[in-house]
């Protein structure tokens, strides 16, 4: 795991006492990144999860994941976050984890969601609180704000917000115009 501080002297106190024989703690400044790696891995969890329940396949999944971590990027470099934080455990460690796992409750969300249940249904199910419904709103807001554009979060609000089903949500997303992966530097 990693510790992030703007006090580097807690972090490490902090990470002194978590690291041991079972656990490795790392240190890191980045708050905002951290913050916001933590934030939007649940909305990429829900979209890793309708498509896991629409049974679109691994391809599919993996592609999802990569580019719900583009989109994680390019909001945090207009935050002022480090690319770095984003690529590490807490961006794309935690991205991975929550966009696989079983156990994740934003991923079962998506599950419900992507074979057709609706949404009141699906959180009933799950029975614990599921932070996705609230902060792909947030997320959004950040997006609106800096002009970033996160199609998959997009959609994934939309989604939750039952403006669009799933499968509305995957047309919109495969008709988007074609692009390079990349048309900017982004790790630079």
């Amino acid at each position: 795991l990693t510790v992030h501080s703007d006090d580097q002297t807690f972090a490490i106190e902090v990470a002194h006492t978590l690291h041991g024989q079972g656990m490795r703690a790392y240190t890191g400044d980045d708050i905002r990144g951290a913050e916001l790696g933590g934030a939007m891995k649940n909305v990429m969890a829900v979209a890793t999860g309708i498509c896991d329940g629409m049974g679109l396949g691994l391809n599919a999944r993996a592609g999802l994941i990569t580019r719900g971590l583009n989109e994680m990027l390019r909001l945090n470099a207009c935050l002022g976050g480090k690319a770095e934080t984003i690529m590490g455990l807490a961006g794309l460690g935690d991205l991975v984890l929550t966009c696989t796992g079983d156990l994740s409750r934003n991923r079962r969300l998506g599950v419900a969601l992507g074979q057709g249940k609706g949404l009141s249904q699906a959180i009933a199910e799950i029975g614990q609180v599921v932070e996705s419904v609230q902060t792909a709103d947030e997320v959004m807001r950040l997006a609106l704000r800096h002009q970033v554009d996160l199609p998959i979060s997009e959609r994934v609000r939309a989604v939750l917000q039952e403006q669009i089903t799933p499968a509305e949500g995957l047309r919109s997303l495969l008709a988007r115009e074609q692009k390079p992966e990349y048309p900017d530097a982004l790790l630079t």
